[in-house]
């Protein structure tokens, strides 16, 4: 049976995700956009890649919702991108209204799908999908951990001048400057990463980490991160649609676990073809429970004032 992926935004998170969705064959994929033309020459190029690259999955353009209908996955990428010297929460009024335009249309068409949010500010939007859609909270997943977690592990290996693979590490809490990487739990190929590093290296690197999509913008100047957001979105849909029941760090709606109720903030959670199969707590120290309840409490800051 083919799946089907519907990717909403065909700027370049979108796009991206799209082409990372293709290259690894794992569904058709629809990629919708308000602005007449763009998603279809989008998608009409990477269609046209899909022969050199031997891939038979079909890729479509479109402006209209209705060749979303009977979408496994909705990844929602739309909304205004984050500008330099734009915090995550300038974008809260403007994107939670696009959010409503959005879930609405994705609720009529597939009624049964999953969520996976991208658009910033990403915990209040995904709880802003979750009240919207009045799907179950396995079926509303935020895209945050995984990115986050991606560029702890980028600057642990750069620093130490060791694989990618051989790091393994996950961050916590919101997305956005109160995010909280959890250096205690980052091994290199099993050892802890402390027997490598000095604490205030390994500091450093968090630092870093919590300023990774500023960096970038800083750097770009009129754009944002998109290759890294589009691979930790399509690492979300793979575990999905393949049914792995992969472990990976994911905003998710809260209610008690880690002392949280009522907000999405970044947790291990186990995904598989149902979405969140379980929410996993771990052991935090006080320190740690501390800088996950002043994440969470900066959610809560940015839900109220648009009321979900």
């Amino acid at each position: 049976m083919r799946h089907k992926v519907t990717i909403v935004g065909s700027g370049n998170v979108g796009a991206t995700t799209a082409h990372w969705i293709a290259a690894k064959e794992l569904a058709d994929i629809v990629l919708i956009d308000i602005v007449e033309g763009f998603p279809q020459g989008k998608g009409l190029d990477m269609l046209e890649a899909m022969p050199i690259e031997r891939c038979n999955y079909n890729i479509l353009g479109t402006n209209d919702y209705a060749d979303t209908a009977k979408s496994d996955i909705v990844v929602i990428t739309a909304g205004i991108p984050r500008k330099a010297g734009m915090t995550r929460d300038d974008l809260l009024h403007t994107n939670h209204k696009i959010m409503n335009e959005v879930v609405a249309n994705v609720v009529q068409y597939s009624p049964n799908c999953i969520l996976i949010v991208v658009s910033n500010p990403l915990d209040a939007m995904a709880q802003a999908a979750y009240k919207m859609s009045g799907f179950s909270r396995e079926r509303v997943i935020g895209m945050a951990g995984v990115l986050d977690s991606a560029r702890f592990r980028t600057f642990v290996a750069q620093e130490l001048n060791v694989s990618v693979e051989n790091v393994n590490a996950f961050v916590l809490g919101g997305h956005g400057e109160t995010m909280v990487p959890l250096p205690r739990y980052c091994t290199v190929a099993g050892i802890p990463v402390l027997e490598f590093m000095s604490q205030a290296t390994l500091d450093r690197i968090v630092q870093r980490t919590r300023e990774g999509g500023a960096e970038i913008v800083k750097y770009l100047k009129t754009g944002s991160a998109h290759y890294a957001p589009a691979a930790a979105a399509t690492e979300m849909v793979e575990a999905i649609i393949r049914d792995k029941r992969k472990i990976l760090p994911c905003s998710a709606y809260l209610n008690g676990e880690y002392g949280i109720h009522g907000l999405f903030v970044g947790v291990p959670v186990k995904l598989g073809v149902k979405g969140i199969d379980q929410i996993i707590e771990i052991e935090l120290t006080a320190e740690e429970k501390v800088a996950l309840d002043k994440s969470a409490a900066a959610v809560k800051e940015l839900v109220t004032v648009i009321n979900v």
